[in-house]
């Protein structure tokens, strides 16, 4: 039987490593990837082989082509062939006014959230195409139709631009057997809060949610891990809200 191996971007930590888990668990092999934090890596890769399912680690920047390039040539070297991407890896900077955001910052936000993911979605599709199946999830986000101003409306942004690469891109691998849906995150309980300056911010909007409370990173693994299944399988183009009502 012909093993399911699935890339995850951003995959030692948060929705990420959530997600990492939950596909080992339904009997993908995993490829975790990650940029700086090699040791929760090895963490992740050890969840997942605690889950009956091989692991993998890559260290790789997702915004730049030579590293996505390795990225997939040591996962189908050491797992097997691709069926699967899992676009999570994404950065957001430090909150605040848009009019007060550096240049570096967005650039580095477009770059990993934006380029990133269409390297990586770029990459799937030419290793997926001649195979004639395969699966792409892309982790978008509520932002997206919200905006986020006063937080982060250049994240915002890139993540809109996400929705319209699932949306296109949905439409153009459909023929060739290919699915491509996004999961889009509302407020989610993770270390993202604290990384942008704000540690506060899940109590602090949780309130303004209609079911009153932050998500957890397996409510949006789940997700992400039903797109990925047989159970999925007339569901494509689509970006399925895990975000409380909001």
């Amino acid at each position: 039987m012909k093993r399911l191996v699935t890339v995850v971007t951003g995959g030692s930590r948060g929705i990420g490593a959530a997600t990492c888990l939950r596909l080992a668990a339904q009997g993908h092999d995993v490829v975790v990837n990650y940029v700086r934090d090699s040791a929760a890596a090895e963490e992740v890769a050890k969840g997942v082989r605690a889950a009956g399912a091989r692991a993998a680690t890559v260290r790789a920047d997702t915004s730049v082509e030579a590293d996505v390039e390795r990225l997939f040539e040591v996962a189908e070297r050491e797992l097997g062939p691709v069926t699967g991407l899992v676009n999570n890896a994404a950065v957001t900077g430090p909150l605040g006014r848009f009019a007060e955001v550096d240049t570096a910052t967005l650039r580095r936000v477009v770059d990993v959230n934006l380029m990133g993911t269409l390297l990586c979605a770029r990459r799937a599709a030419q290793l997926m195409t001649p195979r004639g199946e395969g699966v792409i999830v892309n982790v978008s986000s509520g932002a997206a139709t919200l905006g986020s101003p006063d937080e982060y409306v250049h994240y915002a942004a890139t993540k809109a631009a996400v929705d319209a690469l699932t949306l296109g891109l949905a439409k153009e691998l459909g023929p060739d057997g290919i699915r491509v849906n996004a999961v889009a995150p509302g407020l989610i309980d993770t270390e993202m809060h604290a990384a942008m300056g704000a540690p506060d911010r899940v109590r602090r909007m949780a309130p303004a949610i209609p079911l009153r409370r932050a998500g957890r990173a397996e409510e949006v693994a789940a997700a992400v891990a039903w797109l990925m299944s047989p159970d999925a399988s007339y569901t494509t183009g689509t970006v399925l809200r895990v975000a409380g009502g909001r």
